[in-house]
């Protein structure tokens, strides 16, 4: 940064762009991200959701959660950067809202292997964007070159597993997997306002508070989704997905455990990304192979 300075013709010029940058597009950042999930995962949910108020909630809860974290670790440019924050909450959800309304109709697709790819895409995503947080936002500049290699393997996963999800046929999904679909997708619109204050609540202070409050957010998804997809299903059929649905969670369990143990990660959101991706993709198998099972054996019995 001094050495750019130095021959630069009025370095005073690189003040807004060097200092407040993170204060401009963190909360955008952080919010775009996650409407793209979203998006991948349900682009009906998506567009009401961010045409909704919920948008302009997220906006200044997260605002005020970043605000907070900067005056935690206020220096002379924090005034200042709390200034800017404000404003880029009032301007976030207008451009989302009009983001939301360009984007055309999508069926919503949820066969095993839609799935699969969006906990892919997920996963690639969710690294590109600890790679940004960790070089550009804090700083650490001098990480570019240790990150670079798997940075880029991240972003040809991502190409390659959304130019695959935009060329898979519809399929349908069975009950199991389309509970634990439809829990996902309550989940995120659940989690969407409070996630950043969950998020930061472990390193600041109430890490009791925010395991409680993510805790409480997965179970209301949990109660909402079996409403959803169980409803009118016999007591036979429920007890078949409460097995289907044991054996999902152990299998999951298993390989989100492996694949956190399977590195030692410089940043505890790595292997918390890369076990949740895992743990997803082992529970859709599970659901879609039985769901295909038992879709079977019911066509044999009927025959």
């Amino acid at each position: 940064m001094r050495g750019l300075a130095e021959h630069f013709p009025k370095p005073e010029l690189l003040a807004p762009s060097l200092l407040r940058v993170q204060a401009l597009l963190e909360l955008p950042f952080a919010l775009l991200a996650y409407v793209t999930v979203v998006r991948w995962l349900d682009r009906g949910l998506y567009r009401r959701l961010a045409s909704s108020w919920l948008v302009w909630a997220a906006s200044f809860s997260y605002m005020f959660v970043f605000c907070v974290v900067e005056w935690e670790l206020r220096n002379p440019y924090t005034v200042d950067d709390i200034v800017i924050r404000v404003g880029s909450a009032l301007l976030t959800p207008v451009l989302l809202q009009w983001l939301a309304r360009q984007e055309g109709e999508g069926a919503e697709r949820a066969s095993f292997a839609q799935m699969l790819l969006f906990a892919v895409s997920t996963w690639a995503l969710g690294h590109l964007v600890l790679f940004v947080y960790e070089t550009a936002l804090l700083y650490n500049l001098g990480h570019v070159g240790g990150r670079l290699p798997s940075t880029l393997v991240a972003l040809c996963v991502l190409v390659g597993a959304r130019v695959a999800s935009s060329r898979l046929p519809d399929g349908e999904a069975g009950v199991a997997l389309s509970s634990v679909v439809a829990g996902l997708r309550w989940a995120l619109l659940l989690f969407f306002v409070p996630a950043l204050a969950v998020r930061y609540g472990v390193n600041f202070g109430a890490p009791l508070l925010a395991a409680a409050a993510g805790l409480a957010v997965c179970l209301a998804a949990a109660i909402f989704a079996l409403r959803e997809t169980l409803s009118g299903t016999g007591t036979t059929r429920t007890a078949v997905w409460a097995a289907q649905a044991a054996v999902a969670l152990l299998a999951g369990a298993a390989a989100g455990y492996a694949a956190l143990q399977l590195v030692t990660d410089a940043y505890y959101e790595a292997g918390l990304l890369r076990a949740a991706g895992a743990a997803f993709a082992a529970a859709v198998a599970v659901c879609s192979v039985t769901d295909r099972w038992l879709a079977r054996r019911r066509a044999v019995v009927s025959v």
